[in-house]
């Protein structure tokens, strides 16, 4: 999952010392680490798939300690920046940042199963062929009873549903015709079609919406 110059990715800040922040993953993480008290295991192993600049990791880690989570990145750069922030946080239920390219075929195989696999604000920025890749593999990566959140953007039947998310969307198929939104009813198809059950459909802040998928306990 190559790390894509998107329209807004210049608002990403970097220190002196490689730690990257995103005022994006700013706003949208205490909703998230709401959502995820409610939907998560209290206990086990977690992955965050594309962790990014690394600050949602560390705030989920802190919500929810009977956790150990494992971020992980394609990315060298944003790598290092979890890793500094995640020594910054001081709490030892982070596990180092992992290479990991979430579109590629296979990579399940290459994780030790996991209780909860979280995703935010990736769907849109991938092709329709890499999500149907990266959900497959993330079922294969849960172990029995485990669970998957996707959060994000979506088109709501086909249908774009405010002028943030139209021109959002605009900008970035302007910026490559083969990413862009993912339609919630086709994501649940391929949620479906990977073997996982449906959980819940979660509205979400700023017309956000949460997939949760659970893998069948057999």
């Amino acid at each position: 999952m190559p790390i894509r110059s998107t329209p807004g990715s210049a608002s990403v800040t970097v220190s002196q010392d490689g730690k990257l922040f995103a005022p994006s993953a700013a706003r949208n993480l205490e909703p998230l680490c709401d959502l995820l008290e409610e939907i998560a295991p209290k206990s086990g192993q977690a992955l965050e798939i594309a962790s990014g600049t690394g600050q949602h990791v560390v705030a989920f880690a802190a919500r929810l300690p009977g956790l150990i989570w494992q971020p992980s990145e394609v990315d060298a750069t944003r790598r290092a920046s979890i890793d500094i922030h995640a020594a910054e946080a001081d709490l030892d239920n982070i596990r180092p940042a992992q290479e990991l390219d979430a579109t590629a075929p296979g990579w399940a195989q290459s994780v030790v199963p996991v209780d909860f696999i979280v995703l935010s604000n990736l769907l849109h920025l991938i092709t329709e062929d890499d999500a149907k890749t990266l959900i497959r593999e993330a079922a294969r990566a849960l172990k029995p009873s485990g669970k998957l959140c996707i959060y994000g953007p979506f088109m709501r039947a086909e249908e774009l549903t405010s002028e943030g998310d139209r021109a959002f969307h605009a900008s970035l198929i302007a910026h490559d015709p083969d990413i862009g939104y993912k339609d919630d009813f086709d994501t649940i198809d391929w949620i479906q079609n990977s073997g996982l059950d449906m959980a819940d459909l979660i509205e979400m802040p700023a017309n956000n919406l949460a997939l949760v998928a659970q893998k069948p306990d057999f």
